[in-house]
């Protein structure tokens, strides 16, 4: 059962603490309310896309982006109002709404038990892990384990990154080794697998690109591209239409991020005198998660065998006219667990 006061937004809050209640929320959506408790909209994942993508700021209130027009049901409904709206309708969630007071909201998944297979989005869009690094940041573990085999919950990371590709039907992977790999691959001899998975063997590092020329001439789709130790909880599918339909070469997916400085940051000019000190600022930014969708074209701007960090394949297809989209998530939806300071709050917030 969903806790309705965690799906309930104040609409006086700032679109940065109403996206991250809506995290709390954990469905990627939550409806608004007045000062009297009473609807007045909802927000979802995409509300929050759009408005960073129409350059609203995240400190402007949720009211100015919030959807007043939005589906929802009375008290009294039956099962089949409810089965008519999710069948005829791209709706996900419908609140339950007596006298503008929120007493109910109703998810797809929940309410057909499981997502329902006519509605289910598969993709065949491959995916390419770079699982090549050694994995400095998970030092000393990353000594004897390769990064992608260290453990989040029951599973080891890759298995976990590869898990929520194939959640939108996505089965076919490519995995680039150097460090450490015979030990990915016997892993997955060892692990009966459902997915197809081919290797890219670098001879050398390669960087965070330059694995990726081996698939020139090999696919013809747009592809993923993803780090081996970042999980990223979004809709896969939203991501290919946003990159489609913005004819981008490359979509990179950006997660805010919110940052406070736990100092007085001191403003300083000319010849050491002080002008103010700002106390504790914050700030928030749009952060690269990691994970890119790019066209099999772009592999021809790459070098043969040469190191090449994924910023040098963005300058390289900026230089080259082409279109790089950003498509952002909030913050919950992605985590590092590349470092250990990031981990353990991975495993907690994604109950692995």
């Amino acid at each position: 059962m969903l806790d309705m006061n965690n799906c309930k937004v104040p609409v006086t809050l700032s679109i940065k603490d109403a996206v991250r209640k809506m995290d709390e929320a954990g469905i990627g959506f939550c409806v608004c309310v007045d000062d009297l408790d009473k609807v007045i909209g909802v927000l979802s994942d995409g509300d929050f896309r759009r408005a960073v993508l129409n350059g609203y700021s995240l400190e402007q209130c949720v009211d100015e982006i919030i959807n007043r027009d939005f589906c929802h049901i009375n008290s009294d409904h039956s099962r089949d109002d409810i089965e008519k709206i999710f069948l005829k309708s791209v709706v996900q969630h419908i609140p339950v709404i007596e006298e503008g007071n929120l007493l109910d909201i109703i998810t797809e998944e929940n309410f057909f038990g499981i997502q329902r297979e006519g509605n289910r989005t598969y993709l065949d869009n491959p995916v390419v892990i770079m699982a090549g690094g050694k994995g400095k940041r998970m030092d000393p573990f990353t000594r004897i384990l390769p990064k992608p085999l260290i453990p989040l919950g029951d599973e080891p990371i890759i298995k976990v990154i590869m898990d929520e590709f194939n959640k939108f039907g996505i089965g076919d992977f490519y995995i680039s080794l150097n460090d450490k790999g015979k030990m990915i691959k016997a892993y997955f001899h060892d692990h009966a697998s459902p997915y197809s998975i081919n290797y890219i063997e670098e001879e050398k590092p390669l960087g965070t690109a330059g694995a990726l020329k081996y698939l020139e001439g090999e696919l013809d789709t747009p592809f993923f591209v993803t780090n081996c130790d970042i999980i990223l909880r979004t809709d896969y599918k939203s991501i290919l239409d946003f990159h489609t339909n913005g004819s981008y070469a490359m979509t990179l997916v950006a997660s805010m991020r919110h940052y406070k400085i736990p100092y007085g940051v001191c403003d300083v000019g000319n010849g050491g005198e002080l002008n103010n000190i700002r106390e504790k600022p914050e700030y928030d930014f749009l952060v690269n998660t990691g994970v890119y969708l790019i066209e099999p074209d772009v592999l021809k701007l790459l070098p043969k065998n040469s190191y090449f960090d994924m910023p040098d394949l963005i300058n390289k297809i900026k230089e080259n006219k082409l279109k790089v989209g950003v498509f952002p998530v909030s913050e919950k939806s992605w985590a590092d667990a590349g470092q250990w300071s990031e981990y353990n709050e991975m495993v907690k917030n994604f109950h692995l």
